[in-house]
Order: C-alpha cells, then structure tokens, then sequence
C-alpha cells in the first residue's frame, strides 16, 4: 500500500511539472474586467522589447538578456511584450526565473515563422503551452491601421485574428489570447473579434492615455491593458517648455503623467507594457548610428512635438545606460499597490 501511495504521488508531481522542468504550470485567465495569474488580480508593469543590436538591420539578438533582465527587475518590470515569437527554450527560462512573464506576439505574415498566415503560430503554442514564462498570445499590432495589408478590407484580418483566437482556445485553456490594437476597437473589431480574451490597445494621446478607460467602460466588458503607450526622448521642435534636441526630461515628464492614469484605472484597465526597453538604432536610417526622425500611424498624439522619433523611445539607450525616465518607472511600477 505505501509503495501505491509513493507511486501515485511520483506521477501527480511529474504531471505538474511544467516544460521547463521546474515548477507547476501557472493558471492565467480572466474574470470579468481582471487578467487573473493563480486566480490573482495581475496588473501589468511591462515593457515593450525588440533587443536590436547597433549596426543591425532589425535582427533581435538576446546576447545582453542577462544585463537587461537585471535593469527590468531593478525598474519593477513584471512583463515583456515581444513583437515575434521567442523560440528558444533557454531564454524563456532565463525570463521566468527572473520572475518576468512575456506576452508573445504572432505576426500576420513573417515568412512562415510561426505567423498566423501559414498557421504554423498553433505549433509554437502547442510548444510552449506549458511554459510558465508565457502570459497571453498576442495576434498581430495595430492591423487596423493597415487595411492594404487585407487586400484594402479591414474585416479580412479580424477573420483572420478571431480564428487564430479560437484555435488557440481550443489548445491551450490556460492563457488568454489579446491582440494590441491602435487605440480603441471599433464596434466592427469587438463584433468580429469575439474570442479575444483581453483587448491590448495602443495609445498615444499626449502625455493623457486615461481617456481610453471611460470609453472601453462604455463598449466591453472585457479586459484591457495598454498594449503601448509612452514618450520618446527627442524634441523635433521647441514646445510646452522642453528645449529641441535630445530631451530626456520631456520623456521622463510624459511618462510620469502616463503611468499615473494607468495607475489610476486598474478598476477597468490591467496595466501597461511601455514602449520601449531600448532604443532602436534600425528604424529611422542608418543601424549605425542613432537618427532622428521616422514615421508611425496616429503619431501626432506623441508628447511634447506631435512627432515620433523612432529610435529615441527606450527607457534605456542601446549601450544600456539609464535614461531619466528609467528612475521615473522604477519608482512608479515599484510604489504602486497594485
């Protein structure tokens, strides 16, 4: 009879066990307007992250994980939110055991690696599924404002998302699927993007995202979170105080006011991955050093110019030396109850 017993309890520890070997699987799900971790309110105080290298053409390397994980915790972030899926075991439980959760993101079409296109996003989920790293699956980033990627119909990619959702529903129970949508969903996308679990949105309107919490309050019941939010540390003009040129403060300042209403609202909305981690030496011209300028969709709402300079957005710089607003989300994440 012991030996049954002995046995019994091996094989209940060994299902219990998640991918990485280590501990048992966390239970993600949502209740009402709450994302929910071990049945826990969870609030997200995240950061956006795509590690591109200084000379690189948009290839993300995770060679300075070790550093960057340290500066995450050191700023009280929770959550990463990758824009592709991480395929690598090691780094994942490199994540977890900072104690860091990730919300992966598939791409519509990213030449057949695990994109919701060719459908083989389904064989990283049935990979990674128990993967305690893992937070949400995430479909797409602002689609919405790209209809010509549809074949000019918007209403294509809400198909296409909302079936991806439900496919992952069907193989994994255990973890919400969310998209980040630009800014709030109309009635067409919460009318054909029912098996989304929590609508990411991402808003930029000035250094004041709360506006968004009153109005999802009037149109979902379901969860939200700011899938994208934040300030860049360029000034292309001199405005509302904060001098042209490279003007951390002006980020800094933004942000503050940003989290604060993020803060303000966890009732409806479940917290923020700010954009970004670091700066993006690859997105405006040349990878080798750092230009000014680029473009992006509704970027007039960019505090204090109305203009996104694309590779100034990190609450770090490419070298990992702190910006000043790198002190202003460690103390809000690391003081708020939440």
């Amino acid at each position: 009879m012991i030996r049954k017993i002995l046995y019994i309890l091996a094989f209940l520890n060994m299902s219990l066990m998640s991918c990485n070997g280590e501990s048992q699987v966390d239970e993600v799900s949502v209740s009402e307007r709450q994302l929910l971790v071990n049945k826990k309110p969870y609030i997200i105080k995240g950061i956006c992250y795509h590690p591109v290298p200084k000379g690189s053409e948009n290839y993300r390397n995770f060679d300075n994980l070790t550093q960057d994980l340290a500066l995450m915790k050191e700023a009280g972030i929770n959550t990463i939110r990758v824009y592709e899926p991480i395929d690598d075991l090691q780094v994942l439980n490199q994540i977890h055991d900072a104690g860091i959760k990730v919300i992966i993101g598939f791409g519509y079409d990213q030449d057949g690696f695990y994109d919701i296109v060719s459908g083989t996003f389904i064989n990283y989920v049935k990979k990674y599924k128990d993967h305690n790293a893992i937070l949400m699956w995430e479909l797409g980033n602002e689609y919405n404002y790209h209809p010509e990627w549809f074949k000019g119909d918007i209403k294509n990619w809400y198909a296409k998302m909302n079936d991806a959702a439900g496919l992952i529903n069907e193989i994994d129970s255990n973890h919400p699927t969310t998209t980040a949508h630009g800014d709030l969903p109309d009635e067409l996308a919460l009318e054909m993007g029912t098996n989304i679990d929590v609508w990411g949105m991402n808003v930029y309107r000035w250094d004041n995202p709360g506006t968004i919490y009153k109005e999802w309050e009037k149109v979902s019941r379901k969860p939200m979170y700011l899938s994208e939010a934040g300030a860049d540390s360029f000034m292309k003009i001199t405005k509302a105080g904060y001098q042209e040129g490279e003007n951390q403060q002006a980020q800094a300042d933004a942000n503050a006011k940003i989290l604060d209403d993020v803060f303000a609202n966890t009732n409806i909305g479940s917290g923020v991955t700010l954009f970004s981690f670091l700066d993006g030496w690859w997105k405006a011209g040349n990878p080798s050093i750092q230009d000014t300028g680029g473009s992006a969709p509704n970027s007039t709402g960019v505090p204090y110019d109305g203009a996104p300079n694309e590779e100034y957005w990190g609450i770090v710089d490419i070298d990992r030396n702190k910006k000043n607003t790198f002190e202003v989300v460690k103390q809000k994440y690391k003081s708020s109850n939440n």
